[in-house]
């Protein structure tokens, strides 16, 4: 398959229980393959890793050859994270925001509007402000469809109707749409050994550049006030964003109460009744 995509002959490869592996090329070049799951998977993610690379903020992995089903990508040595990378980071995680995105909800150019964050379906659908947007198309979909595995009770989706219209208040002042990796968990963040960051496995689109902030507050990331001294140095947030932080969450927490249960739809009802508290 890498030797299909790439038009290099392949010398080795990586035990692997299962996707992405690691393959070794001709000339002792190390990639990565994996294959997409759904159909368009692997063109939304081959769209975000080209368009999040046109900013010339954050790098990311080559896309070294791909089809409907399979990708290639250069293999990224890892080390250990630092504080020094983590406020680069966050420069260039601040200038990628800043690069845009035409409307809230715009794919990648050449990307599917019916993509995917992890395995659940994402749809990229254009919005003009982000509350209606984001009730619309990150936060109801996901509660229609834990309430509609029996995982979310219909008074508790009630909660999150509620929060929904209170979002206009509950947002901020208004921002133009941000260049999204769109799912910033820490395990997509790839600290070089080289001491740069690289990003993979981007759900990209346009979006508020607060919910990436806030997947990596949710999910853990090393030396995570060092990302945050950098962005702000860049690009200050506007005041009230510490208080917003669970808002944004709601969204990668209702996806996972779709995936894997009920205990992230216990966080999820937590968030948003405080949300409601304020």
């Amino acid at each position: 398959m890498a030797s299909r995509l790439t038009g290099r002959p392949v010398t080795g490869t990586r035990a692997a229980s299962g996707w992405p592996a690691e393959v070794m090329l001709d000339g002792g070049t190390p990639v990565m393959v994996k294959r997409g799951d759904a159909p368009g998977a692997v063109r939304a993610e081959v769209a975000g890793l080209r368009w999040l690379a046109a900013a010339k903020a954050v790098a990311v992995p080559a896309v070294l050859g791909h089809d409907e089903r399979w990708m290639v990508t250069e293999r990224v040595p890892t080390g250990s994270p630092g504080p020094e990378a983590a406020l680069r980071f966050g420069q260039a995680l601040a200038a990628l925001h800043a690069a845009g995105a035409p409307h809230f909800g715009a794919p990648p150019p050449g990307g599917p509007e019916d993509a995917y964050i992890g395995l659940a379906p994402m749809r990229n659908a254009p919005g003009t402000d982000w509350p209606g947007w984001y009730a619309e198309h990150r936060v109801l979909p996901y509660v229609r469809g834990a309430a509609d595995r029996g995982t979310l009770r219909p008074a508790e989706a009630a909660v999150f109707a509620r929060v929904c219209e209170r979002l206009p208040e509950l947002a901020g002042p208004a921002e133009r749409p941000a260049r999204l990796h769109g799912d910033l968990w820490n395990g997509n963040v790839l600290w070089g050994a080289d001491g740069e960051v690289r990003l993979i496995d981007p759900a990209a689109h346009g979006g508020h550049r607060e919910t990436d902030l806030a997947m990596l507050q949710l999910f853990g990331c090393p030396h995570l006030d060092r990302v945050l001294a950098g962005y702000e140095e860049a690009v200050p947030l506007a005041d009230g964003w510490r208080d917003r932080v669970g808002v944004h969450q709601l969204f990668p927490l209702l996806v996972h109460a779709v995936l894997f249960g009920r205990g992230y739809a216990d966080q999820a009802l937590a968030v948003a009744r405080d949300a409601l508290a304020r």
